[in-house]
């Protein structure tokens, strides 16, 4: 049977205290609904609805940016989440089996929604359920005395006596869709929310002969967020997970507690992450590259044995082997590294290629330029790269020296062997093995009056003394 899905995403998360629709409250980097919907398109569904009620629009906006071909039901009232079901089932197909998932439980697991969707392939209703120390407020399994399931009774409808039993309805049902629709028609609302309950299908299946099945899962993969302090619960859950993930993979982490995963990682053996350093998107990590405290690595590759030392931002670039970066260092997107480069303090690199063993050792910024092998590019030189309206190139050759204080502004070409003097405004093209010097002659006023009116130690009215510093 064909698989179709139904998301709830329709609630306001009143508890949330914010403008934003809860289901787009960021987890791990993105929206909660965006994590359920991975795990949805991972069962290859034929059809992904999703219902939405509260900042439908800004929730459609958010989701189709990145994820295209949901099928949008909008749920104008929330009458319960049988009537969110209801409204969905107008557009989805009634002949393949039906998952039912929320936007705000963003860690369940691909495995168990598999297993609950084979149950109802097999004819019978899969239920996710969990055993939970604390049950709270949450819906109770009422078992018969053989341990077959008989129903879901939501805690504000249970007795004392069902309000000791630990294990909990997630909500999270795989349905057969001819059942479903019969199911759907005979709910009603005789209940203390006063509210289409979902849930009391599953007595309706028991009552109709057909079983109901549990697909135990652990209770964090289940827990639903609805305030902040949930959300920073499944938060550390997720980060708990992918950094043992990692772990497992031959990464070392000074303290996995501290270290945030916010996106797809990838790692080689022997790399180390110090505290606090945050891997966004997709990154990929070679053998023995080691990460400093503080550093952020956004979009990203860093080839074998590359160091980035504490506090760099690495956003949109490749990195090859043997490179150290950093500390405090800002290497911007489309910034190509090639091996054994070294990007100092304070060095900000954008749009940029720079060859092997070429080294910006400290306090530069090279925007849009491409360097050479083993150039050199001293502190406080720049790429002046903008003029108000356009960017423009400057492209070195091998082994180009770039001295202190250098402005290199472009376009502009600097040949291989070319060496810049110190404090140059460099604006022509400098050949191959050339020296160029382009800085104003230092001029020397003798015993000048200082402003604060002080008279020069020897009395002497300001001689001029011309100084060719060339």
């Amino acid at each position: 049977m064909d698989l179709d899905v139904v998301i709830l995403a329709a609630g306001k998360g009143t508890r949330m205290r914010s403008k934003l629709p809860k289901v787009l409250h960021p987890m791990a980097g993105k929206p909660m609904l965006l994590h359920v919907l991975d795990a949805a398109q991972a069962l290859r569904a034929r059809t992904l609805g999703v219902v939405v009620g509260h900042g439908a629009d800004i929730v459609r906006d958010r989701v189709d940016a990145v994820c295209p071909g949901v099928t949008w039901v909008h749920q104008a009232e929330q009458l319960g989440t049988g009537h969110a079901v209801q409204e969905a089932m107008k557009v989805v197909p009634q002949d393949g089996v039906v998952l039912v998932l929320y936007g705000d439980v963003p860690l369940v697991s691909t495995d168990t929604l598999n297993s609950a969707v084979a149950q109802a392939q097999a004819g019978n209703v899969g239920l996710v359920t969990a055993e939970m120390a604390d049950p709270a407020q949450l819906g109770r399994i009422v078992r018969d005395a053989e341990g077959a399931i008989l129903a879901i009774v939501e805690f504000k409808d249970a007795d004392a006596a069902q309000r000791q039993i630990n294990e909990i309805n997630s909500g999270i049902m795989a349905i057969p869709g001819p059942h479903l629709m019969g199911w759907l028609d005979r709910l009603n609302t005789d209940n203390a929310q006063g509210e289409l309950y979902l849930t009391d299908i599953i007595a309706m299946a028991v009552n109709d002969a057909v079983s109901v099945v549990a697909v135990h899962a652990t209770p964090a993969e289940v827990t639903g967020v609805n305030d902040r302090v949930q959300l920073a619960e499944v938060e550390r859950i997720y980060q708990q997970q992918q950094a043992a993930a990692l772990m497992r993979a031959g990464v070392t982490m000074a303290d996995p507690s501290r270290v945030d995963i916010r996106g797809q990682v990838t790692a080689g053996e022997d790399c180390f992450l110090d505290i606090n350093v945050v891997l966004e998107g997709e990154v990929s990590l070679g053998h023995g590259v080691r990460i400093g405290a503080g550093a952020v690595i956004s979009n990203a590759s860093l080839g074998d044995n590359t160091e980035v030392h504490p506090h760099t931002v690495v956003e949109g670039a490749t990195v090859a082997a043997n490179c150290a970066l950093g500390p405090f260092a800002r290497i911007r997107p489309n910034t190509v590294l090639e091996d054994g480069v070294k990007i100092g303090n304070f060095v900000e690199t954008k749009k940029s290629h720079l060859g092997p063993g070429t080294k910006a050792s400290h306090l530069a910024y090279l925007g849009d330029a491409t360097f050479g092998k083993d150039c050199n590019i001293g502190a406080g030189a720049i790429t002046a790269n903008y003029d108000g309206v356009n960017k423009f190139p400057t492209n070195a050759g091998d082994n180009v020296f770039v001295g202190t204080n250098v402005t290199m502004v472009a376009p502009l070409n600097l040949k291989d062997a070319a060496f810049l003097a110190a404090g140059s405004t460099v604006t022509k093209v400098v050949e191959a093995g050339s020296l160029a010097v382009a800085r104003g002659r230092q001029k020397n006023k003798a015993n000048w009056p200082r402003p604060d009116g002080k008279t020069p130690a020897n009395g002497v009215a300001d001689k001029d003394l011309d100084q060719d510093n060339d």
